[in-house]
C-alpha cells in the first residue's frame, strides 16, 4: 500500500502530545529552551527512519525540505544528536503505547526471537568504542559467524508490532536468560492467563519453560532431534517466518544494521527509534483502515 507521510506524522504528533508525551507536563530544565518538545522530536526521529536517512548529519540537511512545512523549527545537527541520545525513554514510551493502540494487542499470541546487532568489525573499534557495557563477542548461529555487538530480543504480535524488546551483552546474558528477563520486566500481552509464545529451538530447556509458565507464558517451539517424537508434530512455521520478516525490516529497511552508534545511550536510542517507527507504521495502517496491515510501507511525497 501507499500512504502519506504527512498524515502519519500529523496523527502521531496529535496522539503523542495528547495522551503520551504532553508538552504541558514536561519539566522545565536549566539552560536555553529546546526548539522541539518530546512529541515533536519523536516525530522527527520517526520521519528520519521512514525516509531512510541513517546519518543524523545528512538528515538535518534534508529535513527542512522534507518535513519543514510540518516542523518549521528544526534544531542543528549537534543539538539533534545530543537530544536524540537522551530521547531513549520517550521513544520507548511511544513505541509501547503504539503497540497497545492496535487491535492485535488483545490477541493471545506472541512471537519471540533474538538477533545480533553488530557494533564493530575491527579490534581498533572494540578498544576505542564506548559500547563496552553492552557489547561483546557473540556467536550468530543463523549465519555461523562470530560478531562484536549486542543481542536484541524481540516479542511481537502476529502482524509485527513490537510489544517488548531489550538489548543485552551476548556473553553476560545468553538468549534464554535474556528472554526470561524480558518476560519478567515487561508486560508483552494483556490480562491474566497463559499466553502462547512461538519461538525457535534455542529456547529449549525445562528450566526456561517452567520459568516462563510461572509468569504466565507458554513457549511453543519445534522439537529438537535429541527429544522424543511428540504425538502432535504440527508447528506453526509460518509464524516463525513473520518474526524473521520483522527482524529483516528493522535491520535492513529501517536501518538498524547501519546504526553507527558509538555509545550505549546512542545504541539504545537508535534501537528505540527504529522500533517506534515500525510500530507507528503499523498503527497508522490500522488508523486509516488499510486493507492490508503491513509494516513495509512506501511513502509518497
Amino acid at each position: 500500500m501507499t500512504t502519506n507521510l504527512d498524515a502519519l506524522l500529523t496523527a502521531l504528533y496529535v496522539h503523542l502530545d495528547d495522551h503520551v508525551l504532553p508538552s504541558r507536563e514536561q519539566p522545565v530544565k536549566r539552560g536555553p529552551n529546546r526548539l522541539l518538545t518530546d512529541a515533536e522530536l519523536v516525530c522527527v526521529a520517526v520521519a528520519q527512519v521512514l525516509l531512510r536517512h541513517d546519518s543524523e548529519r545528512h538528515w538535518m540537511r534534508a529535513a527542512p525540505a522534507r518535513i519543514g512545512h510540518l516542523f518549521p523549527r528544526l534544531p542543528g545537527q549537534s543539538e539533534y544528536n545530543r537530544h536524540l541520545r537522551d530521547l531513549g525513554p520517550a521513544l520507548l514510551t511511544a513505541a509501547r503505547w503504539l503497540a497497545r493502540a492496535v487491535p492485535t494487542w488483545w490477541e493471545r499470541l506472541r512471537l519471540m526471537d533474538g538477533t545480533p546487532v553488530r557494533c564493530g568489525a575491527s579490534r581498533v573499534t572494540v578498544n576505542r568504542s564506548g559500547l563496552g557495557e553492552i557489547a561483546g563477542y557473540g556467536m550468530d548461529k543463523s549465519h555461523h559467524a562470530f560478531y562484536w555487538g549486542a543481542k536484541l530480543m524481540l516479542i511481537t504480535t502476529a502482524e509485527g508490532a513490537v510489544t517488548a524488546f531489550s538489548l543485552a551483552h551476548p556473553k553476560e546474558l545468553d538468549e534464554r536468560k535474556q528472554a526470561l528477563h524480558l518476560l519478567h520486566v515487561h508486560d508483552c500481552a494483556p490480562g491474566p492467563g497463559p499466553v502462547p509464545i512461538v519461538c525457535d529451538k534455542g529456547f529449549a530447556g525445562a528450566g526456561i519453560e517452567t520459568a516462563a509458565e510461572e509468569v504466565g507464558h507458554l513457549l511453543i517451539r519445534p522439537v529438537r532431534q535429541d527429544e522424543p517424537e511428540p504425538e502432535v508434530k504440527v508447528f506453526p512455521s509460518r509464524l516463525r517466518q513473520r518474526i524473521e520478516a520483522v527482524i529483516w525490516t528493522l535491520k535492513n529497511q529501517l536501518g538498524l544494521e547501519r546504526h553507527a552508534a558509538r555509545t550505549t545511550e546512542g545504541l539504545w536510542a537508535r534501537t528505540c527509534q527504529r522500533v517506534c517507527a515500525l510500530n507507528a507504521a503499523i498503527w497508522h495502517n490500522w488508523l486509516i483502515g488499510a486493507p492490508v496491515k503491513r509494516s513495509l510501507i512506501a511513502y509518497d511525497h
